[in-house]
């Protein structure tokens, strides 16, 4: 392979302008993200979505009053919004999912969360293969799985590392300790290290992945991430006043939390790892990783078919 001489000109040509170009075009179509959540029930998925993104995006469904039962997602929900920040035009589907782990027989409960995450990937696909497909197909491939785990301090339960294990095949699985006010900071740094253990003995394969095409810096910041997962998370919608300041928070017996302090929980390192670093990173490996692998297969058995059907007299 011949090799390719750097060259620099002369004078101003203007091609730099291309980002520019790009930046433009993209601003005008917007950007595409969907979140899917899932986990137990009552342990505040639809909150903690709110409160990422600022806005009433999914219902609640926790408790109205104190002795009210947990009020429950019954069947896979999708809601599509449009956020607009500082012209950047962002469309996002968030995917709330049925608490599973709750009854007494589990078996299978992960099975419709699955077979949704791959429909959107068939979807894509059947757009894609049509002979006037349109020019920009609709992109419902889910981008990103918060997977929501029980603050108990103890270990993953056996349902965990199923479920996060089917998941991670199919999808970007990133987990959190939901309601980790709940725990010391002793504990939770303790539970942490036990959830990681766990995963790396089941062999659960969870974003972000180190690729060829990370620099040095990627792969570093890639590891602080993964040094931190899971995620220990507070959730809220309500503003509390702290040295006469309004902020996110809960109150409890004990004093305030404020979601957006680093002492107080990991909320701020998980929103700028889903909004600021990582957001375009979790479409491109969506598209490259996942529904790559669903796609060869979904070809080659197509082929296979095919070429296995009996000829036509």
């Amino acid at each position: 392979m011949a090799a390719v001489e750097e060259i620099r000109a002369t004078s101003y040509v203007g091609f730099d302008s291309i980002t520019q170009q790009i930046e433009h075009k993209l601003l005008k179509r917007g950007f595409q993200f969907n979140v899917i959540v899932a986990g137990q029930t009552g342990l505040g998925k639809s909150t903690l979505i709110n409160t990422i993104f600022a806005s009433h995006l999914i219902d609640s469904k926790g408790r109205l009053e104190s002795d009210e039962p947990v009020r429950q997602t019954t069947e896979i929900q999708a809601a599509s919004h449009v956020i607009v920040e500082n012209g950047v035009k962002l469309r996002l589907n968030i995917v709330d999912t049925p608490g599973y782990g709750d009854q007494v027989n589990n078996e299978n409960c992960w099975d419709p969360i699955v077979k949704y995450i791959k429909d959107q990937h068939s979807a894509y696909l059947r757009k894609e293969l049509t002979a006037m497909r349109d020019r920009y197909i609709q992109d419902t491939r889910i981008h990103c799985c918060l997977y929501f785990i029980n603050p108990t301090g103890h270990s993953l339960r056996p349902i965990d590392v199923i479920v996060m294990k089917k998941l991670s095949e199919v999808v970007n699985v990133v987990p959190v300790i939901a309601k980790a006010d709940s725990l010391t900071l002793e504990e939770r740094e303790a539970f942490k290290q036990k959830i990681r253990a766990e995963l790396v003995y089941n062999n659960i394969r969870l974003y972000p992945f180190d690729t060829d095409e990370n620099d040095e810096e990627e792969i570093q910041l890639n590891e602080s991430i993964r040094s931190m997962i899971p995620f220990a998370v507070v959730g809220s919608e309500r503003s509390v006043i702290i040295d006469g300041k309004s902020v996110r928070g809960r109150k409890n017996r004990w004093g305030v939390v404020n979601v957006e302090d680093e002492s107080h929980c990991e909320f701020m390192h998980l929103r700028n790892f889903l909004t600021r670093t990582h957001l375009q990173d979790l479409i491109e490996t969506t598209a490259q990783i996942h529904y790559e692998a669903f796609r060869s297969k979904q070809l080659i058995a197509l082929k296979e078919g095919v070429a296995q059907r009996p000829p036509v007299n």
